[in-house]
């Protein structure tokens, strides 16, 4: 990984340096404003002034460039377009071939200007999260929000690449048109049928599709994958990806995320029940959820430690594991064993290969599909957690064959042990495993622990200013001046647990406690929903599994609409904090007191709790996206391994909290479990407004 810095120096076009965004001299100017403020010469109202100001400087100088430079194409375009029409008169192969080359050369210098934008647009960004990171949050979305719904605004050249599209829909149309004329004129016919796309188009409109970079819902959906990425890829990384990505292996590691969620909820409306039948608690259930994510904990670092070298060996692998597991839970029911039951749960969560899954669209989808290949990745985990419990309540039957039971306990085992099965011959048919290089995970070893953690982000401890003890350059993505060389093992992936966790800024820190949190409420609710509503409204398994399965089906409409519209109107810290209280309340409306329980109350409370938990943990993972560190974005211990160990151990522990609030008796149920819920929400918003406050 190379630092920004020393990448846009080295891909720069020499004749258009003078109009790049200025990326060093605003890094230094960032630590000098640090430094004033520490000695107490500036204060903040004069940083975010005269650094606006250098802004729309920088972005002015850029985007009229841009604009002189798209003129140039344009009148290109025009002389051209004399010459096309003259061709039409008298048309002439060897003047059309050569016209042809001609647009072909705009198209060339077109996408020079294209990836000018683009880097310029990456340098932008970065400089903000830079200034974010020293001296608080707000000052990005006040920036772009204030700029780029302005009516003067320049801002919209940079993002929204205003007036290109003119230009290469001018292109593709004289290119088609060209490509129809090609040969003789006497019979368009006599000629071979031509692809209707030029290299060049494709390749302007590839670029186009990069600098699409605002907020929206694939954008917004695709970040709940937590999929991190380097910015400004070079040439030959792309020219990899595409060599490495296979369409049908990129479907099999999404149908292995849809069916491993639908094998996480399928037992959710019956767990109760089949541990009853067992002769245990119907608490108990609690246990025998949880025991998926309790291996799941130990899956998440070896599936991600296997994906270094093979994609293919651990999809199979996980594929047997969930098979066995799935035969076990299902032969409990006629062995009449609890402790098989949970050695089946225990075997699907040793099969729990979500870090291969992550780790493949990371690695092998190329750039430009990369965000669609993440938003499906969230789809299929949202529509098997939604498929999985109305699954359960469909399969509800009783008979015999030879000594096998097959009724709503045993059934989803059988189903999901078919399942894998299937998914298996699949896999085993048609998955491509790619080119694999093993990354250097490891720091020499005659580094000691204390040099490596120097060359790590400290995080900010004070707001607005810097320590003086601090004699790294802070930034999330490692960017280190151009004048000086990064040393190599400051910008490797981290090697275990301990050295990603210290990668890891306060705020980041908060959010992954966030994180945390709205997995063990939502599992709290999920888990225990069978035996609240059968002790309470004795509800059947059918009804159950309605409630589980339409509680599902709102994660895509929810992000839809906040992805689309409620992140453009507010600040995600805002969203943050909101969707926390509306978490806490949800959790509040859910204690029985003193009223009797009603199910609108325990519907209306439930659907509060996780519409608000799914808001918060969109937002939370779109902000987690974008300040989680570079070293964190590849690597066995990444950031996805770091956000699927939170949940993990938030669903082990609400797990468990079932069972042991069982031992108190099901009336006590609710209120028990909901009290460690509530504790956890406020405890959340109190890190929350700390944290920010003490950055602003």
């Amino acid at each position: 990984m190379v630092a920004f810095g020393k990448k846009l120096k080295d891909r720069q076009i020499q004749e258009w340096q003078g109009y790049y965004i200025n990326y060093k001299l605003m890094k230094k100017r960032v630590r000098q404003y640090a430094q004033q403020i520490q000695l107490g010469t500036l204060d903040r109202r004069h940083v975010l002034k005269d650094f606006s100001r250098m802004l729309d400087n920088q972005i002015e100088t850029i985007v009229l460039f841009l604009l002189e430079q798209q003129g140039l194409l344009a009148s290109r375009i025009a002389k051209l377009g004399e010459v096309h029409n003259d061709l039409q008169q008298e048309p002439e192969i060897n003047k059309i071939t050569e016209l042809r080359e001609a647009y072909r050369a705009v198209g060339q210098d077109l996408l020079n200007l294209l990836y000018f934008v683009e880097i310029n647009a990456i340098g932008l960004r970065k400089i903000l999260k830079k200034f974010d990171k020293r001296f608080g949050g707000r000052f990005t979305d006040y920036y772009v929000k204030t700029r780029a719904n302005h009516p003067y605004s320049q801002l919209q050249q940079v993002f929204k690449h205003v007036g290109i599209g003119a230009v290469v829909g001018a292109l593709s149309r004289n290119l088609h048109e060209l490509q129809d004329r090609q040969g003789s004129y006497l019979s368009i016919y006599d000629q071979p049928s031509l692809p209707l796309q030029d290299p060049v188009v494709d390749s302007i409109n590839a670029a186009v599709d990069r600098l699409s970079y605002s907020t929206n819902f694939l954008n917004f959906l695709a970040q709940h994958a937590l999929i991190l990425q380097d910015d400004l890829p070079t040439p030959s990384e792309e020219h990899v990806d595409d060599e490495r990505y296979h369409f049908m292996s990129l479907m099999l590691n999404l149908a292995n995320t849809f069916l491993y969620m639908v094998n996480t909820y399928i037992i959710v409306p019956t767990a109760d029940d089949y541990s009853t039948s067992l002769g245990a608690a119907p608490t108990v259930c609690g246990i025998v959820i949880g025991a998926m994510a309790v291996a799941q904990l130990f899956s998440s670092v070896y599936f991600s430690a296997w994906s270094n070298r093979s994609y293919f060996r651990p999809l199979v692998f996980s594929s047997i594991a969930l098979f066995l597991g799935n035969v076990f839970y299902a032969c409990a029911y006629d062995v009449h064993s609890i402790w098989i039951l949970l050695i089946g749960r225990l075997f699907c969560g040793l099969g729990s290969a979500r870090a291969v899954n992550r780790r493949y669209i990371s690695d092998c989808v190329p750039l430009k599909i990369r965000m669609q290949a993440s938003a499906g990745f969230v789809s299929a985990s949202a529509l098997g957690m939604a498929c999985g419990p109305a699954l359960a309540g469909i399969l509800q039957t009783n008979f015999k064959i030879y000594n096998l039971t097959f009724n709503q306990n045993t059934l989803p085992g059988w189903v999901m042990a078919v399942a894998w099965l299937v998914y298996l011959v699949w896999l085993w048919i048609s998955f491509k495993e790619p080119s694999h290089d093993v990354e250097e995970n490891q720091a020499p070893p005659n580094q000691s622990n204390d040099a490596e953690n120097g060359a790590l982000e400290k995080g900010l401890k004070q707001p607005l200013l810097i320590t003086s003890d601090d004699k790294v350059d802070e930034d999330i993505d490692q960017d280190y001046d151009d004048s000086e060389e990064a040393p190599e093992e400051s910008r490797l992936p981290a090697n275990s647990i301990g050295s990603a966790y210290r990668l890891l800024t306060p705020s980041v820190k908060v959010q992954l406690l966030i994180y945390f949190m709205l997995k063990y409420v939502m599992e709290i609710l999920l888990s225990e929903s069978s035996v609240v509503t059968t002790y309470y409204f004795n509800w059947t398994t059918s009804t159950v599994a309605i409630f589980l399965a339409c509680l599902g089906l709102t994660v895509l409409p929810v992000n839809l609409v906040v992805g689309n519209y409620i992140s453009n109107m507010f600040e995600d810290r805002q969203l943050l904090l909101t969707s926390e209280i509306m978490v806490f309340i949800g959790v509040l409306l859910s204690f029985h007191v003193f009223f009797p329980y009603s199910e609108p109350q325990y519907i209306c409370s439930g659907l509060l709790v996780f519409v608000s938990a799914e808001v918060l943990e969109g937002v939370n993972l779109s902000l987690l996206s974008r300040v989680m560190s570079s070293r964190l974005s590849r690597g066995t211990y990444n950031g996805g391994l770091l956000s699927t160990e939170a949940g993990t151990i938030a669903r082990v522990i609400a797990d468990a909290t079932i069972t042991l609030a069982g031992f108190l008796g099901q009336s006590r149920l609710l209120n028990v479990t909901l009290l460690p819920s509530l504790l956890i929400s406020v405890l959340s918003i109190i890190a929350t407004c700390y944290t920010y406050n003490s950055l602003y």
